[in-house]
């Protein structure tokens, strides 16, 4: 996958190509595995902000999509997620407009997780982000 970090831990991943459908097979991968882990309470978030993220790299990106979550060991109150993409280039925020239809992705990744960031791969840029387990 692309730009992928080590992390010990519960991990998924999986790789969806660039089309349509990519966005519904990545919120419904992430919706079961945050169910087999007993992590529903963040399922809705997750599920949206991966579909922003998966729908930014189907706008700008061709190639394979890849989504992953992990549990890091140790941070039992964590759950990182990536999402990965072939284009080098970091995306960057803006400020939509009321009227525009697209452009508020990042900003929804922003105020909705603990932490986010982007990072370079030896092909492509991941894009992650931090959502607190609830105790």
């Amino acid at each position: 996958m692309i730009g992928v970090i080590d992390t010990e831990g519960d991990c998924a991943e999986w790789s969806f190509p660039a089309d349509p459908g990519a966005v519904r097979a990545a919120r419904a991968a992430v919706r079961g595995r945050l169910r087999d882990w007993g992590l529903d309470s963040l399922a809705d978030i997750t599920a949206l902000l991966v579909s922003e993220l998966v729908t930014n790299s189907l706008r700008h990106a061709t190639g394979p999509i890849g989504v992953r979550l992990v549990r890091p060991a140790g941070l039992d109150d964590v759950l990182l997620v990536e999402v990965s993409d072939p284009l080098p280039d970091p995306p960057r925020e803006r400020a939509a407009q009321p009227e525009d239809e697209s452009g508020r992705g990042l900003q929804l990744v922003a105020h909705s997780s603990r932490r986010w960031g982007t990072r370079p791969g030896a092909a492509g840029k991941t894009v992650w982000f931090e959502l607190a387990v609830p105790g």
